[in-house]
């Protein structure tokens, strides 16, 4: 018997493999799935501009990247002895103003390049609410903790989140052609908002991604947060703050992840790149014991038929580790 009820992946009409170039932006847990791709040698770069929750704040970090906005000194502030900016994560903070500049000007600019020669972007919706700057009313992707009277907080309507992701999405088609786009929903729940508003919030972003895939043949949605809410409805797949996803939900949705868009060949390499990463971690009791070297020299080999494989794959770090012994 059942005990659970299990989620339908509708079949992709593409896969993912070690050729593909792949890029996660959104919420946090964009960089849950992104870092695990990562872990795989598919080439995957996650959130280069930073975390960001909302659609707006998505949509605005990519019209800035494909446009190469030059940020300066009018774009920053200072607070708590930090210079920061409005349109950035707290991880571009800097004492120095100069440097804030430069890694949030770098930050843009990587962007952009992983834009235009993505295969696959991965966006991840957190919510629908958004913060905006009383005085301008200008969205911010992070407030910094700065007080709240500074800013005004609302609801996005569907019709403003499917308007303006229509216009980003047809910005990204003209500045790379062969892009798909797939768009999940964080099942992070945003319980400071109230259980009720979650929901409308989690609603608002579903209603806009449907309506959105609707309008164009060049996105689809990975349903991570119908799996964590239907297939893992129990605590036990909970963190400590019963908030956010635990470890085991991560990996289980990851394996979901996998399912969907690893072809055979690609679910094999994986194995055999985990094994690798796995033995280039390994700490001997003998790292100058005859079997060790044996092991670090199997391992060797094996890397090198990999690399023959899958011309472009970095073991770079993996073999540093394997060759750092005396033969």
């Amino acid at each position: 018997m059942e005990f659970r009820t299990k989620i339908d992946i509708p079949k992709f009409e593409f896969g993912i493999s070690h050729k593909d170039r792949c890029l996660f932006i959104g919420s946090c847990f964009a960089e849950n799935i992104g870092n695990k791709l990562s872990e795989t040698k598919i080439p995957t770069s996650v959130n280069p501009t930073g975390i960001l929750y909302n659609p707006l704040s998505i949509c605005k970090s990519i019209k800035n990247a494909l446009s190469y906005r030059k940020y300066s000194a009018n774009d920053v502030f200072l607070s708590g002895g930090m210079w920061n900016s409005f349109d950035f994560h707290s991880r571009f903070s800097n004492v120095e103003k100069a440097k804030c500049i430069e890694s949030i000007n770098s930050a843009n600019e990587m962007l952009k390049c992983q834009l235009e020669t993505a295969s696959v972007m991965f966006v991840t919706f957190g919510t629908a609410y958004v913060y905006e700057l009383a005085e301008t009313g200008k969205i911010v992707c992070n407030c910094h903790k700065q007080p709240e009277k500074l800013f005004n907080r609302r609801l996005l309507p569907v019709s403003e989140i499917v308007e303006l992701w229509t216009e980003c999405i047809k910005v990204l088609e003209e500045a790379n052609p062969h892009l798909r786009i797939v768009f999940t929903v964080s099942p992070i729940r945003h319980w400071r908002d109230g259980a009720h508003q979650n929901q409308i919030s989690k609603s608002t972003l579903h209603l806009a991604i449907n309506e959105l895939n609707t309008k164009f043949g060049n996105t689809d949605y990975f349903p991570a947060y119908e799996i964590q809410m239907d297939e893992l409805r129990d605590y036990r797949f909970y963190a400590a703050d019963m908030v956010h996803p635990s470890e085991t939900a991560v990996q289980y949705i990851w394996e979901r992840f996998g399912e969907a868009f690893f072809t055979e060949q690609t679910k094999s390499a994986i194995t055999r790149i985990g094994k690798i990463t796995a033995a280039a971690n390994h700490r001997p009791l003998n790292p100058q014991s005859e079997e060790h070297r044996s092991f670090c020299r199997r391992n060797l080999d094996e890397i090198e038929h990999l690399k023959m494989e899958f011309v472009g794959i970095d073991f770079s770090e993996e073999e540093g580790k394997l060759a750092n012994t005396e033969w």
